[in-house]
């Protein structure tokens, strides 16, 4: 594992995405509390971290900027202007990005030729399930990159991709939680209208979602080769299968990921 101890970690931004790794990197213990600094406008909002997780919050950006070794960019794409018109980072200082949207040449732009790692992170990160994708700046040196992958990899898991696929993968699995809960919900749906209470109907519909998702993941296999060991002649399974194709929910499915990966394109265009 990165050795990152020595390193001082600073987050401007505290969000929801920002505190899950923060606690990450806490309950890993690749980073300890005192040696992570986080800047928000809301006060309140540090002080809540402060309390739960023993980091410290500054009083503003040039002293995270001054106290931080690694700097997470953790807010809205809204608020880029604002947020690093004037912000000021030595070349030696990682600056690691989950703008969405925001390119590393528009980064670049900013803050110079520091060191630069893009992420497109998602939300599961939260409960320590998330998939990161990587694309390391023209400064990054294969360590800033290893360092920036152990970051992520304290929530879930982390790849290294081109930047010009990062889009894509805003589409995929940036916005893929939200199309995977909708099934849940519609599954769970489907279970009460056939007769189950809601409580098992959503707890029977999220767990087979995470089961099946894990036999992709830890089977090798290609899902639709699972998908067959599950079908059977004239069965149950095969004859839902044939009203969710004759819905075009794959069809909808794949315009989904497409529609929201050229909406993320849009977010980095200068406007």
């Amino acid at each position: 594992m990165v050795a990152l101890s020595h390193k001082r970690i600073g987050f401007l931004g505290a969000g929801a995405m920002g505190e899950a790794l923060i606690h990450g990197l806490v309950h890993t213990r690749l980073a300890a509390p005192e040696k992570i600094l986080a800047f928000d406008l809301r006060r309140e909002r540090l002080q809540e971290l402060e309390q739960t997780y023993g980091i410290r919050a500054v009083a503003g950006r040039e002293e995270l900027a001054a106290g931080a070794d690694i700097i997470i960019l953790a807010i809205k794409p809204q608020n880029l202007e604002t947020a690093l018109a004037g912000f000021r980072v030595d070349r030696g200082q990682l600056v690691i990005s989950i703008i969405a949207g925001i390119t590393l040449a528009r980064l670049e732009a900013y803050l110079g030729a520091t060191p630069l790692v893009r992420v497109v992170p998602n939300t599961p990160a939260l409960v320590g399930e998330g998939i990161a994708a990587l694309a390391a700046g023209k400064s990054a040196s294969p360590e800033d990159l290893d360092r920036a992958l152990a970051i992520f990899r304290s929530v879930g898991k982390a790849i290294v991709l081109p930047e010009e696929q990062l889009d894509a993968v805003t589409g995929l699995s940036g916005s893929g939680p939200a199309y995977i809960y909708m099934v849940i919900e519609a599954l769970a749906d489907g279970g009460v209208r056939a007769g189950l209470p809601r409580t098992a109907a959503m707890e029977l519909a999220a767990q087979t979602v995470r089961g099946a998702a894990g036999m992709v993941l830890h089977s090798g296999e290609h899902p639709g080769a699972l998908k067959d060991r599950v079908t059977s002649p004239a069965g149950t399974t095969i004859a839902g299968l044939a009203v969710l194709e004759d819905r075009g929910v794959r069809g909808a499915f794949i315009r989904a990921v497409e529609a929201a990966a050229l909406q993320a394109k849009s977010l980095g265009k200068e406007r």
